[in-house]
């Protein structure tokens, strides 16, 4: 399983004073995170897209550019690329730019976005929201494909042939459809035959296996073998010392966030309560320290029918600097090598032994 961190760029309001960092700061911070964790080993860094006061990742290809040239191994990705709201054709050029700046290292999630900002910023219909996506994924699909590309569609003027330039490093630039909770995002992933990446924000890994099903059942309808029928979650997390220390760092910035935008959308404002059954054993936020976050990670992968790759969202405890350090490390040195030594172990027992096959 591969592990990984994806980041919002949150600027949130001290506690103490009420004041947030200056953006500046802010940005300066999260490249710090970004090269702990490319130094403790993580497998991948991602960067969301947001257009709102709270997040400073309007622009991620720029961030990720950043972070390529202070890294070495890390791979880095969007998460999620609202592609609805974007031109194909630009996305593709930063991303390959992007792969060329880290020597193959870049990878793009692609989605039709949970916040509707993009659209009205962009001069959007957000009534077009899943054709949008259907179509700009059709013709980003084709740019990885071709040079030189012909192409029409309802919503960006057609391409005959020009050439669309440069071309990424990678032979490919890897791609991962993000979804959330809709049966035809798992479903259409599954039909094209594209990594899935599940974003799960609250209540159970459960309740998304029968969504998982949908994928892969469509996917092997649609002739794809289950090599490339791959599964990723991205899900709330952050690793403490302890159990108690992880849960009183992140709570306030998760409580604050999600009463900012809950209030936008007629939520009830959060509660500790709520907090606490969703970092519970049977919740779906990984949060604890690092035997119990393991614990969970492979326990969610075995609900799931197996899982390749789980990035963390730890934004909500960007403030708490020397914790947010700390909880990469975690991830890194301890929570990564239990993972990884838990699946191995399962990976061997699974291989008939020669004394086994007589």
């Amino acid at each position: 399983m591969e592990i990984g961190i994806d980041s919002f760029a949150a600027i949130l309001p001290d506690p103490a004073t009420g004041r947030p960092p200056s953006a500046t700061d802010r940005m300066a911070d999260l490249l710090g995170e970004i090269e702990a964790a490319d130094r403790v080993g993580l497998d991948v860094f991602g960067i969301g897209e947001h257009h709102r006061a709270e997040f400073l990742d309007s622009a991620p290809a720029v961030i990720l550019a950043a972070a390529a040239a202070r890294t070495s191994r890390i791979r880095l990705t969007s998460a999620v690329t609202v592609l609805s709201a974007a031109d194909p054709v630009r996305i593709f050029q930063e991303f390959a730019t992007l792969d060329l700046i880290s020597r193959g290292r870049a990878e793009i999630v692609v989605g039709r976005g949970s916040f509707v900002e993009a659209f009205p910023l962009f001069g959007l219909d957000t009534r077009a929201y899943d054709d949008l996506f259907a179509e700009k994924l059709d013709l980003f699909l084709k740019l990885g494909e071709t040079t030189n590309i012909s192409w029409s569609g309802r919503f960006r003027p057609a391409l005959h042939g020009e050439g669309v330039f440069p071309r990424p490093h990678q032979q490919r630039l890897p791609l991962w459809v993000g979804v959330g909770g809709t049966p035809r995002s798992f479903e259409r992933a599954g039909e094209l035959g594209l990594p899935l990446m599940i974003a799960i924000i609250g209540g159970t890994f459960e309740r998304f296996a029968p969504l998982v099903d949908l994928y892969r059942e469509a996917g092997r309808r649609a002739g794809h073998g289950p090599e490339k029928l791959v599964v990723g979650v991205h899900a709330m997390g952050f690793v403490g010392d302890t159990d108690a220390e992880a849960k009183d760092r992140f709570f306030p910035g998760w409580a604050h966030l999600t009463g900012t935008i809950g209030r936008e959308r007629g939520w009830p404002a959060p509660t500790r309560r709520q907090f606490e059954a969703m970092a519970s054993p049977e919740g779906a936020f990984l949060i604890g320290e690092p035997a119990t976050v393991a614990a969970k990670m492979l326990r969610a992968s075995a609900a799931l029918g197996g899982i390749s790759r789980m990035t963390f969202q730890m934004s909500t405890a960007s403030l708490e600097t020397a914790a947010m350090k700390r909880s990469i490390e975690l991830l890194g040195t301890e929570v990564a090598p239990i993972v990884r030594a838990a699946r191995e172990a399962a990976r061997t027992a699974s291989v008939p032994q020669a004394a086994d096959l007589g």
